[in-house]
């Protein structure tokens, strides 16, 4: 029978909802959709979709070092924009954090993130 563990830290934003930071199932970790808040503050980054993709991709880290893990382990991502007009700026910040192999990944553009974020990503990790 396959356990469930939940992943949290207080390094990344606390759940603004009724669901966890990840859960790992079996040899899986499956992350929810991070955006760019400050996990201090609970507040929005000031600037703009760089800033902000910096701090999602910051938060990613922390939420996978809760999970034992690094960026190296990530196999599925799915980033939500609110403009594609943005997919460059956001391309390069999320590009620097891969190396070797990259995970598969969809981009989709969104009316509307919580908070009013320009991205937000959810991704699945590689545990076993």
């Amino acid at each position: 029978m396959m356990t469930l563990q939940k992943i949290e830290t207080n390094q990344a934003p606390q759940a603004i909802g009724p669901y966890s930071q990840g859960v790992k199932a079996g040899d899986y970790v499956f992350f929810s959709g991070q955006i760019p808040l400050d996990p201090a503050t609970g507040q929005m980054v000031a600037g703009g979709i760089a800033e902000q993709a910096e701090r999602v991709m910051a938060n990613m880290a922390a939420a996978l070092k809760a999970a034992g893990l690094g960026f190296d382990r990530v196999v599925k991502t799915t980033i939500f924009l609110t403009d594609l007009a943005d997919f460059a700026t956001v391309n390069e910040i999320y590009g620097r954090r891969f190396q070797g192999i990259y995970p598969a990944r969809s981009t989709v553009q969104v009316t509307a993130l919580p908070k009013g974020a320009g991205i937000e990503i959810e991704w699945v990790a590689f545990a076993g």
